[in-house]
């Protein structure tokens, strides 16, 4: 069967997507419309399905997602050039909660084997963290991941390049020239297994390096310690180590208040260790290297047991968006959302300059006014700040998204927050917050692929889906971070960091609705320790606090 040349997404659309290259001339038949393509269509571009006046409205997922610049005829490409960034303006709203539950009989009584902890939470992962308070202390918490992360087994051994650089010094001290080296074929077999480990419930021992806690702004360092609480309390965390050096805003009784804010009777170990107090460096990581230690010891006794799915909390995160995400990859884990909130379960959308020109609906989705209000006033207030800066959400999509179809912020908009489903919105949740109620859950964070898994995880997920068109490596240091690609010559291209392709959908080999599926049994096997998704194969620990000036 031929592939299908083109989609449009919404009844209301007045462009068509092409899913394949259309070259010039090529009939389209649509509807009662019969016409030429003008200027040809790269795959994931959109092109008119009706000419269109200056100033029209271009309109995609059944909303406004630009205006045109000039005149353009039937079957016309749409650019940067030709159209310019517009969305509808948002009003409080009528509540609009129903929906449509999917059936999840197939995953009735399904558990996954995760970490119990006393407050109620589940682990999908056991990791012990150590944190610097204060960017002066990342250089003594370097020191002790070049301490323990190989002699107690983490170390992530099929990421060492050493190998190579040995053979490129060997090839210079034979007199290999720069021509030599550029062409030496220096392959090496790195495909090693991890050292082995001496705790063997303990899934790795993190260590976060940043560049905050002084010299900022107050708000900045307190949500810093919010963000840290979040990560110390998180489900997947056994305990933590923090290096303080004392004089900074970022302070060790403002990190406690918020760990107790998060967890009030909060029993996990927890060791501070405050550098100006204890005098000398060596005395500081002899006792963080004892403590970290006993730490891990204990942290050892836990076990994996079965846990309801409703224990998960996922975040759904996207980066390196392409003109297919908004009907690939990101419908597939709206499918997934809904399936999860059905079974009680939490999900969090997050990316707030990434919803820009959805306002209305999602507003409107929110379970009572006082979360619409607080949801508009956050989109407000952000652009606002952004726009106040030189740069409103209109700025945010990408060089990489433009190439690949995504040439507004409001189309780029539309198809993330499909990520996000179709049940109500139960939780508006400013950043560092907490947003793990049973439901869909929206946290302002910025669309930085980083800054926003960093937030999630703080918030309480415990697995991320992360969906890309153009391919990106982002992890997380404690949660596990699944990348699904939105088209399949994407996943084929770097299939050392893509785990699940869903340019199936694309393809017409699968629905929406069985990619979800085999997402979701995917996400089982990861939850249960029994997958590791890529980014965590390859040790990518991302980790970037969000400072709360402008970032899209």
């Amino acid at each position: 069967m031929d592939r299908q040349l083109f989609l449009r997404i919404h009844p209301n659309d007045n462009v068509l997507v092409a899913l394949q290259d259309l070259a010039p001339g090529t009939e389209i038949s649509f509807e009662d419309k019969r016409f030429l393509v003008v200027s040809g269509v790269k795959a994931k571009h959109k092109f008119t399905l009706e000419p269109l006046d200056e100033g029209d409205e271009i309109r995609m997922y059944g909303v406004l997602v630009g205006k045109t610049r000039m005149p353009l005829p039937q079957g016309e490409t749409i650019t940067t050039q030709n159209i310019y960034h517009a969305a509808n303006p948002f009003t409080l709203g009528e509540r609009k909660l129903d929906w449509k539950q999917p059936d999840v009989s197939a995953f009735t009584n399904r558990t996954f084997l995760g970490y119990h902890r006393t407050n109620g939470t589940v682990g999908t992962a056991n990791y012990w963290l150590v944190i610097p308070l204060v960017f002066c202390e990342n250089r003594n918490v370097l020191v002790m991941k070049r301490a323990l992360e190989e002699k107690l087994g983490y170390r992530k051994r099929s990421r060492d390049y050493e190998p190579e650089v040995d053979r490129l010094i060997s090839l210079y001290q034979e007199g290999a020239t720069i021509a030599d080296i550029l062409s030496a074929d220096i392959e090496i077999d790195r495909e090693q297994e991890e050292g082995s480990r001496l705790f063997e419930s303990v899934d790795g021992v993190n260590f976060l390096n940043h560049e905050m806690g002084c010299g900022g702004t107050r708000i900045d360092s307190d949500a810093l310690c919010g963000l840290l609480a979040g990560y110390i309390t998180h489900p997947n965390v056994a305990g933590a180590t923090v290096l303080s050096l004392g004089c900074q805003h970022a302070q060790a009784s403002i990190l406690r208040a918020e760990i107790e804010k998060r967890d009030p009777n909060f029993d996990r170990p927890l060791y501070i260790f405050e550098q100006q107090l204890m005098g000398t460096e060596t005395n500081l990581l002899q006792q963080a290297l004892k403590h970290t230690f006993a730490g891990l010891m204990k942290a050892n006794e836990q076990r994996r047991a079965p846990a309801p799915l409703d224990k998960l909390c996922i975040g759904l995160e996207c980066g390196g968006s392409d003109g297919f995400s908004g009907i690939s990859a990101n419908p597939a884990l709206g499918y997934v959302s809904d399936m999860l909130v059905a079974m009680g379960g939490s999900v969090i959308l997050s990316e707030f300059p990434e919803l820009c020109g959805v306002e209305q609906e999602l507003s409107d989705r929110c379970v009572d006014e006082s979360k619409a209000l607080r949801f508009m006033e956050l989109m407000k207030s952000y652009n606002a700040k952004a726009e106040a800066d030189g740069s409103g959400f209109y700025a945010n999509p990408s060089p990489g998204n433009i190439r690949d179809g995504l040439i507004t912020d409001a189309i780029k908009s539309a198809g993330a927050a499909k990520k996000g489903g179709t049940s109500p919105v139960v939780d508006v949740v400013d950043y560092p917050g907490v947003a793990n109620t049973p439901g869909l859950n929206l946290l302002c964070t910025p669309g930085n692929d980083v800054e926003s898994t960093t937030a999630e995880v703080a918030a309480g997920a415990n697995v991320v889906l992360f969906t890309t068109g153009l391919g990106t490596p982002t992890g997380n240091p404690i949660a596990p971070v699944i990348k699904l690609a939105t088209n399949t010559k994407l996943f084929e291209r770097m299939p050392d960091i893509i785990d699940i392709n869903c340019g199936t959908i694309i393809e017409g080999t699968e629905t929406i609705e069985q990619n979800a599926h085999r997402i979701l049994e995917f996400v089982i096997q990861v939850a249960s320790g029994i997958t590791q998704p890529k980014a965590v194969r390859l040790g990518q620990d991302d980790f970037i606090p969000w400072r709360r000036g402008v970032s899209l």
